[in-house]
């Protein structure tokens, strides 16, 4: 089970939960470490046996926006123990960002650039030029097709999975019979 989200975006609430039955006890605590573009040390506050994070838009709106690595740690004061670890990207607080943001991901704008060139490059079928003993070399359509087919997969499962959808794009649906979202109390 995954505790952490892959995303997590400043200037907005951010809350997560563990319930554990080996870290349940009082003597447990937990902290998630982050370090990327900054530090950030989250303490979890005791919910019964959960550990909880609620940290306010007011605090998230701070971050700095980058891909940090994360540690999700338990202790009793003697052992440490890590119960997950991982990667997550902080985006930035969008009512911060300035106009001309652009917000795709690195694959969409990838796969922007092969259409573009692919819809220019219909017309012309040479891939090699020789002007004045210089070369010049043209990636093929072949090639660009393939590259292309290759980032609009990895653009579907990154947009699908913030849509309801798993990792390989299956519907995700969430059903809840009374008791918490978050599990066991």
């Amino acid at each position: 089970m995954q505790y952490i989200p892959k995303t997590i975006s400043a200037g907005v609430n951010f809350s997560a939960a563990v319930w554990c039955a080996k870290f349940s006890g009082t003597a447990w605590t937990m902290t998630l470490i982050m370090r990327g573009p900054e530090s950030l040390d989250l303490p979890a506050d005791r919910d019964g046996a959960r550990h909880v994070w609620n940290v306010a838009a007011t605090v998230t709106k701070a971050w700095s926006p980058g891909d940090y690595s994360y540690s999700l740690r338990a202790t009793d004061g003697t052992e440490v123990l890590e119960l997950e670890s991982g990667r997550v990207q902080i985006k930035p607080d969008l009512a911060a960002v300035e106009a001309g943001y652009d917000g795709r991901s690195d694959n969409r704008k990838a796969l922007e650039a092969i259409e573009a060139v692919l819809a220019k490059r219909a017309t012309l079928d040479q891939e090699r030029y020789r002007i004045n003993n210089r070369e010049l070399y043209r990636t093929g359509i072949t090639e660009l097709i393939r590259l292309r087919n290759y980032y609009k997969r990895l653009v579907v499962r990154e947009e699908g999975i913030g849509r309801g959808r798993d990792r390989f794009m299956k519907q995700v649906k969430v059903v809840m019979r009374g008791g918490s979202m978050w599990g066991k109390p």
